[in-house]
């Protein structure tokens, strides 16, 4: 039976779940087949700003290719480019994006209650618009896990468990941001909730391989590089969005929401030994 499963991002993204090919994919013409992946060992460009390495077992979709899926799914443009990270197997996704907001100073210490609070008030004000669409609401129920900053890594995480307003489906989502000379790269890790935990260590298995392209790091930054009006609470907040736009602080942050927000829907395609067919084809034609 299918099902719909609605998640936030909150702000830059909050999450979505796990779809995958179908076992038939190549037969059936599946459309998520037909999507131009880059099957690893690759090194893959996020625009011009970083690169990441794809190892064997994963694949990449650049920025039309994401725009394809985001379609595929009927999900809203972002309006930046995205790229995509995924095991072969697609139980989760990895979005990466980069906002070019300007140096982000790192000593601002973060109240987790007041974050919880803002976030609350703007996934509310973008219900208003979901609900004018005719699309499922989303209630924010709590952290999933409290934001945290890595001094070394230079990145924030955090993930909030939220709930949807018809059905009661319980999501979660897992959210990075990792801080560079010139912005954020932002990154969301999707998959069903059940699964949201080992994916993330899947998916930090992969940061290693990720760079900042020479002169993008954040400590490459000069004297008169432009520095970001906020700090490491508005990345969470959406009080970035809020900063950028010329609408009032709520409203900004209800647009970002509301564009931010992504369904997927789970029992289309199933997990098989297809999948794997399909990437080894890929991988071969690309040798």
């Amino acid at each position: 039976m299918r099902y719909l499963l609605w998640t936030v991002m909150a702000i830059a993204a909050l999450a979505l779940v796990t779809t995958t090919f179908p076992a038939d994919a190549q037969e059936a013409g599946n459309p998520f087949a037909e999507l131009p992946w880059q099957v690893g060992p690759i090194e893959a460009a996020i625009g011009e700003r970083a690169t990441i390495d794809i190892p064997d077992g994963y694949a990449f979709l650049g920025a039309d290719g994401t725009r394809q899926l985001d379609v595929l799914l009927e999900n809203p443009s972002l309006g930046a480019d995205q790229y995509t990270v995924a095991p072969v197997d697609l139980t989760w996704f990895g979005y990466l994006n980069f906002s070019e907001v300007g140096y982000v100073k790192d000593d601002e210490s973060l109240d987790p209650d007041n974050l919880l609070a803002s976030i609350r008030e703007g996934t509310e004000q973008s219900n208003v618009e979901r609900r004018d669409r005719g699309w499922e609401t989303l209630d924010i129920l709590g952290w999933s896990f409290k934001p945290q900053y890595d001094q070394q890594i230079k990145a924030l995480e955090w993930a909030i468990l939220a709930e949807t307003g018809t059905s009661k489906a319980r999501v979660v989502n897992y959210n990075t941001r990792l801080l560079g000379r010139r912005g954020v790269m932002e990154v969301v890790v999707v998959a069903a909730p059940e699964d949201i935990d080992a994916s993330i260590a899947d998916f930090k298995s992969l940061l290693p391989g990720y760079a900042f392209a020479p002169g993008e790091k954040y400590a490459e930054f000069q004297a008169g590089d432009h520095v970001a009006e906020f700090g490491l609470a508005a990345l969470i907040t959406g009080g970035a969005a809020a900063v950028a736009s010329k609408k009032g602080f709520f409203a900004a942050i209800a647009l970002f929401l509301a564009k931010a927000w992504k369904l997927v829907i789970i029992g289309v395609v199933g997990i098989g030994a297809g999948v794997r067919k399909f990437f080894a084809g890929r991988s071969d034609k690309q040798s």
